[in-house]
């Protein structure tokens, strides 16, 4: 199963190799490829969110195996989305980055999401659990934080091209997946699959 999810997550890398050797990035590659790495971020942050609500719903701890996989792949995309930005938009001047993380409210949210998923992804090993005991639990609870970020990251942007309809969607997803870490839903999830 993990070999599957990992070989599944790295689809949208493979396909974005493929259109960089058969020209398939459009007019605007820059563009293309920056929105392409951050759209998998977030879809992979919303299926990181989603293992827990699933382990309620079937009973299987198989779920929460997977997670640890699927979050470090959703910062893999998410470091690939802010590494081409500094480079290909910024060209790795640092005095421009600053300026423009706190001129753009939308570069704003999307660093401050890039920065706290670094504490999660260096702590993702069993080793980093055990020596953390319960505050390696209490740094997690983190990625509830930034998938509110990330919201507020791609909302913002979206609303500067008036175009709020897929960000909408996504915004709607992850309302639920956080809503399901709500002591009465969970209690609900876990009823419906007893029932």
């Amino acid at each position: 199963m993990k070999l599957v999810i990992f070989l599944l997550a790295l689809l949208p890398l493979d396909r974005l190799i493929y259109l960089a050797f058969t020209d398939g990035f459009g007019a605007n590659p820059i563009e293309f490829i920056t929105r392409s790495t951050g759209t998998w971020a977030l879809v992979l942050l919303c299926i990181t969110l989603a293992m827990t609500p699933l382990r309620l719903l079937i009973g299987s701890s198989q779920p929460i195996k997977c997670r640890r996989m699927l979050g470090l792949f959703c910062f893999f995309y998410a470091s690939l989305h802010f590494v081409i930005w500094l480079w290909l938009d910024q060209s790795f001047d640092l005095a421009a980055m600053l300026k423009d993380i706190v001129k753009r409210p939308f570069i704003t949210m999307g660093f401050l999401s890039f920065v706290l998923l670094i504490p999660l992804a260096l702590t993702s090993t069993h080793w980093a659990q055990r020596k953390l005991g319960r505050r390696w639990a209490l740094l997690h609870k983190l990625i509830y934080v930034i998938a509110v970020t990330v919201i507020l990251h791609y909302w913002w942007h979206k609303a500067g091209k008036n175009d709020l309809q897929t960000v909408s969607i996504y915004a709607g997803v992850v309302f639920i997946l956080l809503c399901c870490r709500i002591p009465w839903m969970r209690n609900q999830l876990t009823k419906l699959k007893l029932s």
